[in-house]
């Protein structure tokens, strides 16, 4: 609860957020979040371990309905995979900003954080161990329709991760504007080679 209250707030002020804003926000006492965290820098890395963690992204994958065709399953997928991305950046990049999280120090998902956190120990194949758990969360998506694709479900899973988080990266000033999830489910799913005597 302290946590879902505090990650806007992280979005917004960065590691200038206060306690009392938190608890207002959680509708606690200010103490009260001292009986679950040992200070506000606690509160800080559990927020960038909720942002960074998959749990969240891989319930809402679970949600989606296996009935509806699949390229609109994936089409709910790239959404929400696009919000955990961009909360994930949001959170991170303004507790970066406001000195949290410095240069050359191990945090929560195992990049750039604060010495001596609980979560500096984290193991160098976290990152991998995430990707592979929301390949397989992509992975049941596709595999009520195993047998229409020339790949496995794990192979068009991971092309598909490919193209969202490449999706995801700022373009440079001038570019083309990135995919829209449409866009990427139709290339993903069909190349980018209009078919004969369509122009589609």
């Amino acid at each position: 609860m302290v946590v879902a209250a505090a990650l806007p707030l992280v979005a917004e002020y960065g590691a200038a957020v206060t306690t009392s804003q938190i608890a207002r926000a959680a509708g606690i006492g200010e103490a009260t979040i001292f009986r679950a965290f040992k200070d506000k820098d606690e509160v800080l890395d559990a927020c960038v371990a909720e942002a960074v963690g998959t749990d969240h992204v891989l319930r809402e994958l679970a949600t989606i309905s296996l009935d509806e065709p699949l390229d609109v399953r994936l089409t709910e997928a790239a959404e929400a995979l696009h919000a955990h991305m961009e909360r994930m950046g949001t959170v991170v990049g303004a507790l970066h900003a406001s000195g949290h999280l410095r240069p050359g120090r191990g945090g929560p998902d195992g990049r750039e954080g604060r010495e001596g956190q609980h979560g500096a120990g984290t193991p160098p194949d976290a990152r991998a161990q995430s990707f592979l758990a929301l390949r397989d969360g992509v992975v049941e998506l596709i595999e009520p329709d195993r047998d229409a694709c020339r790949l496995s479900p794990e192979k068009v899973a991971t092309a598909f991760l490919g193209l969202l988080f490449t999706r995801l990266h700022t373009p440079a000033p001038g570019a083309e504007a990135p995919l829209s999830p449409e866009e990427l489910i139709a290339v993903l799913l069909h190349g980018s080679l209009k078919h004969p005597g369509s122009d589609r």
